[in-house]
């Protein structure tokens, strides 16, 4: 008999990793470009067609509050990759519209107000989806929302709004601290959600810390045990980006971080000095003595995240992997290759 025990374990390890085994991914982008945004989006087009992209998550607008406007829609997409992309090839992207909404919007409004707001969401997503995406057909609809634990009621009330006005698959973007804390923070009332990982710090909280995706950090929320109620995708970034602090004050976040890294000297991990007065893109000034904050995302610390989400969450077999986000200039930093890995790593 304790033969038999010892022959079974093993097995059963066998089958418990088998059963929690990711099989199929779905690749995805997030696409955050604002319409004021210049692109001529061929290194976008040739990543869709390597990787053999099908959907697209598409922030089409924010949702901000003023007591002036009260609720209102403020920085629209540009539309023109979905255009550019269909030109171009005979198969279309499912675009999955998106709307980011600041947690004042349920700080300051009353059902009354996020009933209204259900109802003008829906209107201008078909609205868009009609008259820039050739009447698109749209079968889901994602909420980005940092909601917190005082605003919960009021976000979840709207969530509950959104799906039979809309009709249609509803999905939210899901925060670590909400994901590690489901009974603090509750469980949002929809179909399902994408667990962002990265965004973790304050970006100005902690100055020894990578803010976008710190491991350490990341696989403390990880380990919670247990699987989340709800269906899980993956978000994981894939961008890079410069805090700037001139006399020593933050005053800008910076994007282009390859025209500006040859002007920089390592001065101690992660922090850097402008050694030449530099212009970047015709409107930001670098000046000698300037201090940046380099936060870069490598292939590397993409990998060792995979490998923490892997050994820590309880995935459902089919997922989808949506990286942040779709940008011609921060995708240069990685090979095809290492793109192609950030997917099918989940099932390996």
């Amino acid at each position: 008999m304790k033969k038999m025990l010892l022959f079974l374990a093993p097995l059963f390890l066998i089958f418990s990793c088998q059963k929690n085994k990711v099989e199929k991914v779905e690749k995805a982008f997030y696409y955050w470009k604002s319409s004021d945004y210049y692109s001529d989006f061929n290194k976008e087009k040739d990543i869709l067609t390597q990787h053999d992209i099908k959907k697209l998550y598409v922030k089409f607008f924010e949702v901000d509050y003023t007591d002036a406007m009260g609720n209102y829609p403020i920085s629209k997409t540009n539309f023109s990759l979905y255009s550019y992309c269909n030109e171009k090839s005979a198969d279309s992207l499912e675009i999955i519209p998106t709307v980011y909404i600041k947690n004042i919007v349920f700080q300051k409004s009353n059902e009354s107000d996020l009933d209204k707001l259900a109802d003008n969401v829906t209107f201008l997503i078909n609205k868009y989806a009609n008259e820039k995406l050739d009447s698109l057909q749209v079968s889901e609809i994602q909420i980005d929302c940092d909601w917190t634990a005082s605003t919960k009621d009021k976000y979840f009330y709207f969530l509950k709004k959104l799906k039979p006005v809309s009709q249609k698959e509803i999905s939210v973007t899901l925060r670590l601290y909400p994901y590690k804390y489901p009974e603090k923070m509750g469980v949002p009332p929809v179909d399902k959600a994408t667990l962002m990982c990265y965004n973790l710090i304050n970006p100005l909280a902690d100055q020894s810390k990578n803010s976008i995706l710190d491991l350490k950090e990341l696989e403390s929320y990880m380990n919670t045990g247990k699987k989340y109620p709800l269906h899980l995708d993956i978000a994981l970034p894939v961008y890079s980006w410069m805090q700037l602090y001139q006399n020593n004050q933050f005053t800008n976040v910076l994007y282009d971080v390859n025209d500006i890294k040859p002007h920089l000297k390592e001065i101690k991990p992660l922090w850097y000095e402008v050694q030449k007065d530099t212009v970047i893109n015709y409107e930001t000034y670098l000046r000698v003595g300037d201090k940046i904050k380099y936060e870069e995302i490598t292939a590397d610390k993409i990998n060792k995240a995979i490998s923490i989400i892997k050994k820590n969450m309880k995935l459902d077999k089919n997922i989808t992997v949506t990286l942040f986000h779709l940008d011609e200039k921060q995708l240069n930093n990685y090979t095809d290759e290492e793109i192609s890995h950030f997917y099918s790593d989940f099932t390996k």
